[in-house]
């Protein structure tokens, strides 16, 4: 029988890997969260119906997207309040960011516009045959509120989302403006 491990001396193994087994490993584990993720709302859209699974999912949606903002500040240092410019930097270290195409396709200091150019639950479906996912709902309050954890001068716009109709390549787009008359923390 194997000796039990804490969560030091996981962190000791890990750091004797070699960096392409981390990546392996890092790659691995969103898989493994976003195939929790599904099945976790299949479970319930098949005890209680698509609305309450959706309705589910945003409330879990609104707690999750705040612990992932405020844990991907703290590994890069990044203090509440910093705006676009760290609104995009946090964006690209979401588990989603290891797992779909994305795109900033323009930005500045008050506005920036963010692409999921290949989204793996919609590419899913659509190799499957089965109608894109209706996940504007839980999006807006996805999106909404990690930027508003990033920094909560930040208001987010869904330019399009499933249901929503949407560019061929392009699954859905979100615009995120700096409101300069809000308070920053």
């Amino acid at each position: 029988m194997a000796e039990a491990r804490s969560p030091d001396d996981t962190a000791a193994h890990l750091r004797s890997l070699d960096k392409e087994e981390l990546v392996r490993m890092l790659m691995d584990d969103a898989k493994n969260w976003l195939a929790h993720d599904g099945l976790w709302f299949q479970a319930v859209e098949a005890a209680r119906g698509m609305e309450e699974a959706i309705s589910a999912d945003a409330a879990a949606w609104e707690k999750f997207t705040v612990i992932e903002a405020k844990r991907i500040m703290e590994r890069l240092g990044l203090a509440p309040g910093g705006g676009i410019p760290a609104l995009v930097e946090c964006l690209q270290h979401r588990l989603y960011a290891r797992l779909n195409t994305q795109q900033i396709t323009e930005q500045s200091d008050t506005r920036a516009v963010f692409v999921m150019r290949d989204c793996r639950v919609q590419s899913a479906r659509k190799r499957r045959g089965l109608p894109d996912f209706p996940c504007k709902t839980v999006g807006i309050v996805e999106y909404g509120e990690f930027a508003k954890a990033i920094d909560p001068r930040l208001r987010t716009r869904c330019v399009a989302c499933p249901p929503d109709a949407h560019a061929a390549d392009a699954w859905c787009t979100w615009e995120f403006t700096l409101d300069a008359g809000a308070p920053a923390r």
